[in-house]
């Protein structure tokens, strides 16, 4: 799942899809898949790495079409399956018991200074992501990657919204505590 498209940032999963695809509609379940797995790639991308968020994100369909009948409808079927996804990096995450680091591959001679430089801050804010509390970094990448409002995010992890401001506050103080150290 490299580099993957998503046609449709926007486009919402509806109701008539989601129910045909609990009933075992397998165009239903295609098309589901196709409009929302780059956006749950993208999730557990931040979230894990890279490594594994292909695997994760297959484990997250997995999951999602084993209890798409338990999907009530209250929320957006997009923000449910975030929350399937969120939780899914989660235990890995509790799994591994580490956090990796991705080392920075350019070739200076062959990019542009400009290029480089882009390059460098998004490696730092990459490692200073992985370097944060695992639910503080779901919460800033659900926010300013998935452009979830704090109201989806509350419902996609369970917590107030007024939780999700307070949490998304300390993520972005914690990045900058560790972006700025890791210019010094």
């Amino acid at each position: 799942m490299e580099n993957p498209v998503d046609p449709s940032p926007n486009q919402s999963i509806d109701d008539a899809t989601v129910r045909a695809a609990a009933s075992g509609d397998r165009s239903a379940r295609r098309d589901i898949y196709e409009q929302t797995s780059p956006r749950v790639y993208r999730l557990m991308v931040r979230m894990v790495g890279q490594q594994d968020a292909d695997d994760l994100t297959q484990q997250t369909f997995v999951q999602a079409f084993g209890k798409i009948s338990q999907f009530s409808g209250e929320a957006k079927f997009e923000t449910w399956l975030y929350r399937l996804a969120t939780n899914e990096a989660l235990q890995h995450l509790r799994r591994e018991k580490h956090r990796r680091t991705k080392d920075l591959v350019v070739e200076p001679a062959t990019q542009p200074t400009d290029s480089v430089e882009q390059n460098e801050r998004v490696a730092v804010v990459r490692q200073a992501l992985e370097a944060i509390d695992p639910e503080l970094r779901a919460i800033f990448t659900l926010k300013e990657e998935s452009g979830l409002s704090y109201h989806e995010i509350a419902v996609t992890l369970g917590i107030p919204e007024g939780t999700v401001g307070s949490r998304l506050n300390r993520a972005r103080r914690e990045l900058r505590r560790v972006i700025e150290a890791s210019w010094k």
